[in-house]
């Protein structure tokens, strides 16, 4: 049967949860796989595995536990390996790998943060910096709301100074709270956010960074900042070489 991986911890990880519901239905029981200095906490894969909210959980869940009383190097959902063989074939290939980045994250937690501009408070902002945005609005008042090529010019400005202005918020952003992060990392884009990024802190320097937040928030009320965490460290597992044939593991490192 198929070995569903959850993370890698050290060996000597004091909290690596055993026989707690994993994914699958009716919930594979967890266990842990070890080999040399290293551990994977992984259940039998269930055959049809789709990434449902109640599978998802599950190996949130799992990654939580295991999360809670030491360094656990995350795996993304639906990390499948031909059985448990393979899983330590590739701990055994990777050790030091694996040990260098459990090492690195030791201590350290992921807050990921989002940002998108609020319509209505962006739009005053735009109109407020920009003389010339301000000029063809009024002009068009004036006119009763000016001739149709007027309108299309209004329009067309003031869509490219908001484009401008999420570039400018995005970079302004990510400069604001860099300083109280150990590393970053650049989401994916998508069309609903000016920025997407995930931070790396450490456990005592979580305070610090939300008050970064909270003061951003402050002097940017044009944003609205969505923060995501404490997370395991998805986004800050580097894959590493190529995997062996037949195995999925460490490949799919990162968010589920």
């Amino acid at each position: 049967m198929s070995t569903y991986v959850y993370g890698i911890a050290a060996r000597s990880h004091p909290g690596l949860p055993e026989g707690m519901p994993g994914v699958g239905e009716p919930p594979r029981p967890v266990r842990i796989v070890t080999v040399g200095e290293l551990a994977a906490v992984v259940s039998d894969a269930p055959d049809s595995l789709r990434p449902k909210r109640r599978d998802l959980l599950a190996h949130q869940n799992v990654l939580a536990e295991a999360g809670a009383a030491g360094c656990v190097l995350p795996m993304r959902f639906g990390g499948v390996a031909d059985d448990d063989d393979a899983v330590k074939s590739v701990l055994t290939e990777r050790a030091d790998h694996y040990l260098e980045r459990l090492r690195e994250l030791d201590g350290k937690v992921e807050y990921n943060v989002k940002a998108s501009h609020i319509q209505d408070a962006v739009l005053h902002r735009v109109m407020a910096e920009n003389a010339e945005i301000r000029g063809l609005a009024e002009a068009n008042r004036k006119a009763g709301g000016g001739s149709y090529d007027d309108k299309i010019r209004l329009g067309e400005l003031v869509a490219g100074a908001v484009k401008a202005k999420e570039g400018e918020d995005a970079a302004e952003v990510r400069r604001l709270l860099e300083p109280a992060a150990a590393a970053v990392s650049a989401g994916p884009e998508s069309t609903g956010w000016l920025l997407n990024v995930s931070f790396l802190l450490a456990r005592d320097g979580v305070d610090e960074f939300l008050a970064a937040v909270d003061g951003v928030r402050s002097s940017h009320p044009h944003l609205e900042l969505r923060v995501n965490g404490p997370l395991p460290p998805y986004s800050f597992v580097d894959p590493g070489p190529a995997e062996p044939a037949g195995s999925t593991v460490g490949a799919d490192a990162g968010a589920p």
